[in-house]
């Protein structure tokens, strides 16, 4: 791996860090937006009181960290693969270029020392996965990985209430910032009661530090932070897009990693970019608060 000199100097000092996702960027946003947001999303940290460390691997070599040239390859390339935990090996190898997920992220950053990650979404099981056994490897990494995730809860593409059922059973906690209620992507509420409720960066912060005292620091947590009140895609709207992308997405025979990618361009389209200001206002604000969480935690180190 190859750390960013910034992220390795903050690292180095103990200051906060803020790992970030690569295919929100490459596969989740669409161009030329998606580079204006990446950069915004690093300023987002930067507000908070962090460094930001975008992890990619770039001509074989993971970068922890990415400076404006490799940002913009990442962004700009028809060459970039999605790649999670099981692709990052074979990607390195053959000296390619790859985004990488959630599960990847995790994954890396937590090898580089970095506790703090944030993303828009968390990846979970799909609605099919009765018959498809389909499950996001985000669930099973954060069940190996020490890690904290600041997320806007699961894309409502998915099938929230087994994702937090799988949660549960790979012990990866789970708390709301400010909700009592797990959030569903564009929207605040996905319908389903979290258990535990969180008000600060600092109540966070004693969340972890009471998970290193009692051994249970091994598997991951998520940060529950519902998208901005202001910035809620429409319940209605959001309903009838999710309904017709899901039929769009089986008639085209959409499946595995690409469903995705798939619904958030269908999303895109069919609300006119309503709700691609709802993605960005949600990655800045979960950006900003794991940013203000790492400044917690830096102060009295774990």
């Amino acid at each position: 791996m190859l750390l960013h000199p910034e992220v390795a100097d903050a690292l180095a000092a103990g200051r906060p860090v803020v790992a970030l996702e690569s295919t929100i960027i490459s596969h989740g946003l669409p161009r030329p937006d998606n580079l204006a947001v990446a950069r915004q999303i690093e300023e987002a940290v930067r507000l908070g009181g962090a460094t930001p460390a975008t992890i990619a691997v770039v001509d074989g070599v993971v970068r922890i960290g990415l400076d404006d040239d490799a940002l913009a390859r990442v962004a700009g390339s028809d060459d970039v693969v999605k790649a999670s935990v099981r692709e990052i090996a074979a990607v390195v190898a053959t000296g390619g270029d790859g985004a990488t997920t959630v599960a990847s992220t995790a994954h890396l950053a937590a090898r580089a020392g970095i506790s703090l990650f944030a993303t828009g979404g968390l990846g979970g099981v799909h609605r099919d996965a009765r018959d498809t056994w389909d499950e996001s490897a985000d669930l099973y990494t954060l069940s190996r990985t020490a890690i904290t995730v600041v997320c806007a809860g699961v894309k409502s593409i998915l099938d929230v209430p087994a994702t937090l059922e799988r949660l549960e059973t790979l012990n990866v906690g789970v708390v709301g910032y400010r909700t009592d209620v797990f959030p569903g992507f564009y929207l605040r509420d996905s319908g389903y009661p979290l258990h535990w409720r969180v008000e600060s960066p600092a109540a966070v912060a004693e969340v972890l530090r009471a998970r290193i005292e009692l051994g249970t620091d091994g598997y991951g947590m998520v940060v529950a932070n519902p998208v901005p009140v202001d910035d809620e895609l429409d319940r209605g709207l959001h309903d009838r897009t999710l309904a017709a992308a899901l039929e769009a997405a089986s008639a085209a025979g959409v499946t595995g990693k690409d469903v995705t990618p798939f619904l958030l361009g269908w999303f895109n389209r069919e609300t006119h970019g309503e709700s691609l200001a709802t993605n960005v206002a949600l990655v800045l604000s979960n950006a900003q608060l794991a940013a203000e969480i790492a400044v917690e935690l830096a102060r009295s180190p774990l």
